[in-house]
């Protein structure tokens, strides 16, 4: 399927109102839309990016003893408040409907906030039937409350266009180590066990390749495992949240094509050094 003409040569990038984008874009055209909305936290989500460097007069002891200074290279983030979220999310929704190809599914990323009412909406949209899964990304990093249960998961809904049509291959996707190798055997245990509803992932590394510096950043294992089993080469996907890319990264990485749209400009610019060397075209339709 094609999203645009030539789609050999157009995985693309928006800076646009994802909206606006979205109407424009013919029927059934995407085989998996993945979207990580701002999960309307009423914050100013953010990310301070630094570095250090060897200095006689620094600020931090290193190894055997050499001191560095900190230097703040600046902060990238986005305002995550909404008055009417499910209204805006609505809105974008119906257009990831339409969008999908009859084989195709939904990938709704979001927290304990608001995944519950997202549910009911999406149940009204897509029907009750085409409900398949609710994934909980489950990670162990940062602060830990001592007032309640500290909250270390997030909530993935999984919709199908087509109860009787969606594609699906568990084959292609990365799998995991058993958590009792010694209770299955040494070939079952060698080749690993399918991911269940639950993933446990670590998020993005503050240190590790992956880092961008784009706040909530989403780690690149997490997306493949979607995109394997949801898409087969040369599909299309479509990201109309796309923040620090890495879905299109990953969706380009693995042989398909990709399509995403943001509003901020500072995620194009962090993309623009993502794809630095690969073919992607930056499309600017806002200022």
């Amino acid at each position: 399927m094609s999203a645009i003409e030539n789609p050999s040569e157009n995985d693309r990038v928006y800076l646009a109102d994802n909206l606006q984008i979205l109407c424009d874009l013919p029927d059934e055209s995407f085989q998996m839309i993945y979207i990580d909305p701002p999960f309307n936290t009423g914050k100013v989500q953010s990310r301070v990016t630094l570095r250090t460097v060897r200095c006689a007069e620094g600020d931090r002891i290193g190894f055997k003893g050499q001191k560095y200074s900190t230097i703040r290279e600046g902060t990238l983030g986005y305002r995550d408040v909404h008055d009417d979220y499910l209204g805006f999310l609505e809105l974008r929704i119906r257009q990831a409907w339409r969008l999908l190809d009859d084989t195709g599914t939904l990938y709704l990323h979001l927290d304990f906030r608001e995944a519950h009412y997202a549910k009911v909406m999406l149940d009204e949209i897509f029907g009750r039937e085409c409900f398949l899964n609710e994934i909980i990304w489950a990670y162990d990093y940062g602060a830990r409350s001592k007032r309640k249960w500290p909250t270390k998961h997030d909530n993935i809904l999984v919709y199908v266009k087509d109860p009787k049509l969606y594609w699906f291959n568990s084959e292609e996707v990365d799998r995991e180590p058993y958590m009792a190798p010694g209770l299955v055997g040494r070939e079952k245990a060698a080749r690993g066990k399918l991911p269940t509803d639950v993933w446990w992932h670590t998020i993005v590394s503050p240190t590790g390749r992956e880092k961008t510096g784009y706040p909530n950043q989403k780690p690149e294992g997490i997306l493949r495992r979607m995109i394997q089993a949801s898409t087969k080469p040369g599909d299309w996907v479509l990201d109309f949240f796309a923040g620090s890319g890495s879905t299109g990264y990953v969706a380009q990485t693995l042989g398909r094509h990709f399509v995403m749209i943001d509003s901020n400009p500072e995620a194009i610019e962090i993309m623009k050094k993502r794809f630095a060397g690969r073919q992607v075209s930056f499309v600017v339709q806002m200022i």
